[in-house]
């Protein structure tokens, strides 16, 4: 069994103050807020890089604006989406909890509509296809969403099921003390650096509109389906299926489903436009002849 590395999940904490005889503070600094900053920081400096490219939809002056777009989509989204998922009930009791966001709360499939809905915007806004837009940002999501499972590790949230394994580790906040799966690294490594690594270089090369949205849903939904399996379900949700499906898995399924339909349309568009192309020419080729 491993040992839980000793981390503070406070990274920063200066304070307290004194501000007019009042006691305030002290100024904590998490370490999930600053993989947050870790993750768009990436995203900002690998879409400086695709903006450079001669075929890129995005100028390199747009992309302050496309990350700005993406963090609120990113920020909003997944509150949104943490208490609508995960906590209607006590939104219906208490909807002012939904602004409390210093509460702590956040949602992966939340904040990827939110992102969804902000790319539709910016792409009206700078006028370009939806998907043109969504095949560039795809590569650039899988490094934050690293980075976000890491700090959840950091934070011991979010652990996995018990096991015998042997590289299972004890959380200190584990109220149970129970041998667990580290699944937040299992999520980092596959949500975070494989798919990372995957969509970079299936975007390296021309593909169909579409192509590289849907294979970023097909990966993204079939690997959090399938770490499902050693995370521990939410204690106030359990099973929500089969007595075995949880609702991160229910919430990914559509995303697998959506993936392969976006695959399959974007490659029979390209067979068409290849069709079209080449009906076209030899037709030119018989007018020539007559």
């Amino acid at each position: 069994m491993l040992t839980y590395p000793d981390f503070d999940p406070i990274a920063v904490s200066i304070g307290p103050f004194q501000v007019f005889g009042n006691t305030l503070g002290p100024l904590e600094v998490h370490w999930y807020g600053i993989m947050y900053l870790l993750g768009f920081a990436c995203a900002w400096f690998l879409a400086m890089r695709r903006a450079r490219k001669p075929d890129s939809p995005i100028q390199t002056s747009q992309i302050e604006d496309l990350i700005v777009y993406g963090a609120m989509g990113v920020v909003l989204g997944g509150r949104c989406g943490y208490v609508l998922f995960y906590h209607f009930d006590r939104f219906l009791d208490d909807p002012v909890w939904l602004f409390r966001i210093w509460e702590g709360g956040m949602s992966f499939h939340g904040g990827l509509l939110g992102v969804l809905v902000a790319m539709g915007l910016y792409a009206r806004k700078i006028q370009v296809p939806y998907f043109t837009l969504t095949d560039f940002i795809a590569p650039l999501v899988p490094l934050g969403l690293g980075f976000g499972r890491l700090g959840n590790f950091i934070g011991q949230e979010l652990w996995g099921r018990a096991t015998d394994a042997s590289w299972a580790m004890v959380f200190p906040k584990d109220p149970l003390q129970l041998a667990r799966h580290p699944s937040q690294l299992y999520q980092a490594a596959l949500e975070g650096l494989v798919l990372f690594l995957v969509l970079m270089w299936f975007s390296a090369k021309p593909r169909p509109r579409m192509a590289v949205s849907g294979l970023f849903l097909l990966l993204y939904g079939s690997f959090r389906f399938f770490v499902e399996f050693f995370r521990e379900p939410d204690s106030f949700i359990g099973f929500d299926a089969f007595g075995w499906m949880t609702r991160g898995q229910l919430l990914s399924a559509p995303m697998i489903i959506l993936g392969v339909v976006l695959l399959v349309l974007a490659y029979r568009s390209a067979s068409s436009d290849a069709a079209s192309v080449s009906g076209s020419s030899a037709g030119r080729k018989k007018a020539n002849a007559r």
